[in-house]
């Protein structure tokens, strides 16, 4: 059986920041590339990453480095670019037989893709992975208790968990990569949608029955793709949705948030340097759902709000008027 123990985390955003820590925090050496040439020298010189994980101290025994090609010789490279830069990253990435264990949530506009997906494209030789579930990234860098799943091949997805534990980070094993992906991307959505009920004030039956119809609509998502319903219930669905949909610690939800209060998203989306993924996620996924006959109202309704198409009163007016069904609908 192959075992992994040298790891190379590709994005050096907060969570490929705090996923690197998890790795390096008992001076296990771990290499994490970043574009940003601020993060590789702080990371470096100070041991931290004060643009995108400020407070978190940083092991030495995690350097940065700014070239694709010192990722060439890990035996596992956790991929951590938002979706929307992920193809140009993998088309970069050097040649090898490392696997690929994808952080990333969302969903590629045009091509509907998934990360795994466009992994299969570009690196059709190496295994492929996916973790997903409720995580904040701050947390985990902090060695607070934490679950998570590892979607692959069963026996992929076994090994690489027992490599990823640590006695406070948990994983839990799938092999529903889809499930897990699904999850992942839909719930970045529903997160935006909870931050505008809490910045408009509407209160928290509101948030709860929000919550519940939003994992209906992931739940026929996922099913119409292939998604097995226990990932969906499980870390990589539910569970994530309800710890970002509970807390403005989620980048997704503080974006609502702002919404919900009338803030402008242009203004929103221009004072983040950090991707809130569900605001590039809600047209692409809404447009899929269209595509597939699959109805997803509040998706569409978040897709329609971040474009700016929308007023939020008008918005919430809008599902609140639709017509009464029974509730497995």
């Amino acid at each position: 059986m192959t075992s992994y123990r040298n790891f190379g985390v590709v994005g050096g955003g907060a969570w490929g920041t705090a996923l690197a820590q998890l790795l390096a925090a008992d001076g296990a050496p771990v290499r994490l590339w970043a574009r940003e040439e601020d993060v590789v020298a702080a990371i470096n010189r100070e041991h931290r990453n004060p643009v995108f994980l400020p407070g978190a101290a940083l092991s030495s025994s995690l350097i940065a480095t700014g070239d694709l090609a010192d990722m060439a010789d890990l035996d596992a490279l956790l991929i951590v670019v938002p979706v929307p830069f992920l193809r140009a990253v993998l088309a970069d990435l050097p040649p090898g037989d490392a696997p690929l264990i994808f952080c990333s949530k969302g969903m590629e506009a045009g091509s509907f893709a998934f990360p795994i997906d466009m992994a299969r494209d570009l690196a059709p030789l190496r295994p492929h992975a996916v973790l997903s579930g409720p995580t904040f990234a701050h947390e985990v860098a902090a060695g607070l208790p934490t679950a998570i799943t590892v979607a692959a091949d069963a026996e992929i997805a076994g090994t690489l968990a027992q490599a990823l534990a640590r006695p406070h980070f948990r994983p839990y094993v799938s092999t529903d990569v889809i499930g897990a992906e699904i999850g992942g991307a839909v719930k970045n959505i529903l997160a935006i949608a909870c931050g505008i009920v809490d910045g408009a004030g509407l209160g928290l039956n509101a948030r709860a029955a929000l919550i519940s119809r939003g994992f209906a609509e992931m739940t026929r998502f996922g099913l119409a793709r292939g998604a097995q319903a226990e990932t969906l219930a499980g870390l990589a669905g539910l569970g994530d949705l309800v710890l970002t949909c509970t807390s403005s610690n989620s980048r997704n939800f503080a974006l609502g948030q702002g919404l919900g209060r009338g803030e402008a998203v242009e203004v929103l989306m221009a004072d983040r340097r950090t991707v809130a993924e569900g605001a590039f996620s809600a047209p692409v996924v809404a447009a899929a759902a269209r595509a597939d006959g699959i109805d997803m109202p509040i998706t569409e309704t978040v897709a329609r709000l971040v474009a700016g198409e929308v007023r939020v009163g008008d918005a919430i007016q809008a599902l609140l008027s639709r017509p009464l069904r029974p509730e497995g609908r």
